[in-house]
């Protein structure tokens, strides 16, 4: 099993930037892939961004240009750098850990972006 705790979440005015961390524990595959979604109100969950054990990343086109994901493996945390944040991306984000078979969730944390 693993766990997946994140933090960094809050209010920021548009323009600004936040940096969110996930941070795993447990059993982790040296083949898995890391993920942020999130789901806004009233609307579906997104993936954000993606990035696998071996770095490869994958990003939304709505967050193009703007957000970083990132990881630190011998801390097993992934983060997502957010800049120049619209109210568009306010949502509560949520961690994914994947490998074949198997999905772990955080518990997510809330980002509002507004002035």
């Amino acid at each position: 099993q693993v766990r997946l705790v994140e933090s960094g979440g809050g209010l920021v005015q548009p323009g600004g930037s936040l940096r969110l961390s996930c941070a795993a524990s447990g059993l982790i595959s040296s083949d898995h892939a890391m993920a942020w979604y999130r789901q806004a109100s009233g609307k579906q969950r997104e993936l954000v961004a993606s990035i696998t054990s071996g770095g490869i990343t994958n990003y939304a086109d709505s967050v193009k240009g703007r957000f970083t994901i990132s990881r630190h493996n011998t801390k097993n945390t992934v983060y997502l750098q957010m800049d120049s944040l619209k109210p568009e991306d306010t949502a509560v984000y949520s961690c994914n850990y994947h490998k074949v078979g198997y999905d772990s969730w955080g518990q997510g944390t809330q980002v509002t972006v507004s002035s």
